[in-house]
């Protein structure tokens, strides 16, 4: 059984490890921000978590006690990460929005509505009925 455990402990690491360096990749490579957000979020979290879960493997069969920390911390990471994205990404789209200087995606500031009036940003206030 011992065998078992290190072959899964080891084939978690180099699993998250290559996670961790293809997410960070992304982040640095990738041109603008929305694309920029995935390598993080995605990536990167997978990598970070299954790091987590190997360590949750690991001591046990060291001859440790098992410890909750690393299942809380993983589950903490994999509720956050995709709650931040939205709001980066949200965030990202009302800046776009309202300032001129932020370089529009590919034709978006186009089908936006006109800021003002009674609508919510989140959705941007888009009239379904009038097929924008």
């Amino acid at each position: 059984m011992a065998v078992i455990a290190e072959i899964l402990i080891a084939a978690l690491i180099v699993l998250g490890g290559a996670f961790a360096l293809i997410g960070s990749w992304g982040l640095a490579r990738l041109p603008s921000l929305m694309t920029r957000l995935h390598g993080p979020t995605k990536a990167t979290t997978l990598g970070v978590g299954s790091c987590l879960v190997a360590s949750m493997i690991y001591f046990p069969f060291l001859g440790g006690t098992w410890s909750a920390h690393e299942l809380l911390i993983t589950l903490f990471l994999f509720i956050t990460a995709p709650v931040s994205a939205n709001l980066i990404a949200k965030a990202h789209l009302h800046r776009q929005r309202t300032n001129t200087d932020v370089e529009p995606m590919d034709g978006v500031r186009d089908a936006l509505p006109e800021p003002g009036g009674d609508t919510e940003w989140a959705t941007f206030g888009v009239d379904r009925a009038e097929g924008r």
